[in-house]
């Protein structure tokens, strides 16, 4: 059965060559929980536990600079945890990176095959991305020109259509698709809905209290790379916006004083 399991999952960025940067190098003690030789060490996730099954569609929520990219890097594979364990049973699909493995001298065409490799896809998948890719994409004859000529909106569109061409049992989303022009946006919101329905487990990065509410089941509160708070999604988000709110009281009266 599909499941995705941390046990006290810890990762660190090390960040080299900082000595003589004394600022830089100041507010990275301030936020790090080690320094060795001339690298400073960010802790980006700290012990992190999280048990997940079929049916599960779980939110990351917080401020930025929380974790939530790098938990759903370390559940792409994109990176190794350091100390804890991490176990997935189920293929992972992830719409995370926009242009990995896209060349802009090759055509949208030639460039549907290299992120898909890259993404994982079998044969089959390729197949069927170059049927859907343009109907999805909506990029028509651009397809035959090469990506350097497409505009960001051009090339998102692409990397979207090629990234939700292939299904898995464990789907990895770092928020959810808002930007383009309203055609594309309704469609690819249907795409993403469609997707997420036939996923048995989805984690969602996202800042959108609506797209918490409306997409999942869990939320998972996350700050200074460790879970504050795991549960439904609405009181979840109600502690997360109350400590918000508290903390912009505190900085308001904190400036008063100074003042």
């Amino acid at each position: 059965m599909t499941s995705v399991r941390l046990q006290d999952v810890s990762f660190a960025y090390p960040v080299f060559d900082a000595a003589g940067r004394s600022f830089k190098l100041e507010m990275m003690r301030r936020i790090s929980s080690a320094k060795f030789g001339g690298a400073v060490k960010v802790q980006a996730l700290s012990h992190v536990s999280l048990d997940l099954k079929a049916g599960d569609r779980v939110a990351l929520i917080g401020p930025n600079g929380s974790g939530k990219s790098t938990l759903l890097k370390a559940l792409a594979g994109l990176i190794h945890v350091q100390s804890g364990k991490l176990e997935i049973d189920g293929r992972v699909v992830s719409i995370l990176s926009r242009g990995l493995g896209i060349q802009p001298e090759f055509s949208g065409y030639r460039n549907i095959e290299l992120p898909m490799r890259l993404l994982g896809a079998r044969d089959a998948e390729i197949r069927g991305a170059l049927r859907e890719v343009p109907e999805v994409s909506g990029l028509g004859d651009f397809l035959h020109l090469p990506v350097r000529t497409y505009s960001d909106g051009m090339r998102a569109r692409l990397m979207f259509s090629i990234s939700t061409a292939i299904r898995g049992e464990v789907l990895l989303m770092d928020e959810w698709l808002s930007a383009g022009d309203a055609e594309f946006v309704a469609r690819a919101q249907k795409r993403l809905r469609e997707l997420v329905a036939a996923t048995p487990i989805v984690v969602l990065a996202s800042h959108s209290p609506d797209i918490v509410k409306s997409v999942c089941n869990l939320a998972c509160w996350m700050d200074a790379g460790e879970i504050v708070q795991i549960g439904a999604p609405e009181a979840v988000l109600r502690a997360y916006s109350e400590k918000t709110q508290n903390e912009l009281v505190q900085a308001n009266h904190m400036a008063r004083i100074e003042i």
